[in-house]
């Protein structure tokens, strides 16, 4: 279970997974005529949960957390928590439409509260083809563009293929995975067309098609 790609594996299954929970919530954090929404990190975290192991073997809380695989979900586990628990008067916030608080956005936050527990372990980022990045701290670093350039984005590359290697990281080795992610039809409402268009968040619309390449998922294991 401690294998370089399970690891890494599970860790994306689960980001994923949390990512969802909030695409599915947006209806309720977005509400404006309800305060609390009773969307904790706990209970964001207990329905992350529940998706995710209806596509994997693994139950994260059963995981020793002795273990590098369980000390890292757990440490994942807790992000989710704190990633939402941080911004409840956000997400409870009455009288206001669109809270900002979207998959993307949760996915930062949660990658960002776990790098403060696994640093000396492992990172996860959710980086993108450059032209495509709007946060600069997601921009891909040399190697995350050079995957992305000459894996990824060739037209022969295997749909939903990971790419991954061994590779010297700040100075020391590290098991490194890209997971590919396209564009879904409904990314399209603030990635789509026509390109140029402000969306909901105020950015640019990236005249995007369904199937394109639109994220990867980097994971990095130090040795």
């Amino acid at each position: 279970m401690d294998d370089d790609a399970v690891v890494a594996n599970n860790l994306a299954g689960l980001l994923r997974a949390a990512r969802q929970v909030i695409s599915n919530n947006q209806a309720l954090i977005n509400d404006p005529n309800i305060g609390d929404k009773g969307l904790t990190g706990r209970v964001v975290l207990r329905q992350s949960l529940d998706l995710y192991k209806k596509t994997s073997a693994i139950d994260p809380e059963t995981v020793d957390p002795a273990t590098r695989v369980g000390k890292l979900l757990h440490a994942q586990m807790d992000a989710i928590i704190e990633a939402t628990d941080a911004n409840q008067a956000t997400i409870n916030a009455k009288g206001v439409g669109f809270k900002a608080f979207i998959p993307a956005v949760f996915a930062r936050l949660v990658n960002e509260a776990f790098a403060t527990r696994a640093k000396e372990i492992a990172q996860i980022k959710v980086t993108a083809p450059e032209q495509l990045v709007r946060n600069r701290k997601a921009r891909p670093d040399e190697w995350e563009a050079d995957v992305i350039r000459n894996k990824l984005l060739q037209a022969d590359w295997p749909r939903g293929q990971a790419y991954s290697a061994t590779v010297s990281t700040n100075g020391r080795g590290a098991f490194r995975m890209m997971m590919p992610e396209y564009y879904a039809n409904s990314c399209l409402s603030c990635h789509g067309s026509p390109q140029g268009q402000m969306d909901i968040t105020g950015y640019p619309k990236e005249g995007g098609k369904e199937g394109d390449l639109g994220a990867v998922i980097s994971i990095t294991l130090f040795k």
